[in-house]
């Protein structure tokens, strides 16, 4: 079963390299390119993120085995703490949300296998994001008054959650049904 999900998440990945790297030569214009991602639809005129930002996230999912996350709910949203004791993928783990939270502010859609992105991108000006630096990884503390968006929030932090505890293989579970 284990080499099942394995082989899944691998082959998975490889499709996702495969779209990004041929969505954006098939478009002809300017015009909206709509992208599947976890079930929800992105249009930004590309599909996701940029070579960097995608760099950034294969190596966290190679090395996810190295990131301990906590998750703690608060009233009206989640603060996690996410860390590692290897410098490098602390270094990765603080440029990757810097990196996000950057995209959300600016509106620029990152495509990933996520059921809560597409929503979280759409009501970035509905919550709040705050993000400290420690000494070994990130602290990050997001909040509305919106107890919808309250929830996607705290589904989101498990979504990551689950990347962190089974890497790559996790994306060949619950989250690419109804693809």
């Amino acid at each position: 079963m284990m080499k099942r999900q394995l082989f899944l998440g691998i082959a998975l990945f490889f499709f996702a390299l495969g779209l990004i790297s041929i969505v954006p030569k098939l478009a002809t214009s300017q015009e909206t390119q709509v992208a599947m991602c976890g079930g929800g639809m992105m249009r930004d005129g590309r599909m996701g993120g940029n070579k960097e930002d995608m760099q950034i996230v294969h190596r966290l999912f190679a090395n996810h085995d190295q990131i301990r996350r906590t998750v703690e709910e608060i009233p009206g949203g989640v603060r996690t703490l996410t860390e590692s004791d290897n410098p490098q993928i602390t270094a990765l783990i603080q440029a990757h949300v810097q990196s996000m939270h950057q995209r959300v502010d600016e509106g620029r859609w990152f495509a990933m296998m996520s059921r809560t992105l597409p929503t979280m991108f759409r009501n970035a000006d509905r919550y709040q994001r705050q993000n400290k630096n420690t000494s070994k990884g990130i602290s990050v503390t997001k909040t509305s008054d919106d107890s919808d968006l309250v929830a996607v929030l705290r589904e989101h932090s498990r979504e990551v959650s689950g990347f962190v505890e089974e890497g790559m293989p996790c994306m060949g579970g619950d989250m690419m049904r109804g693809w």
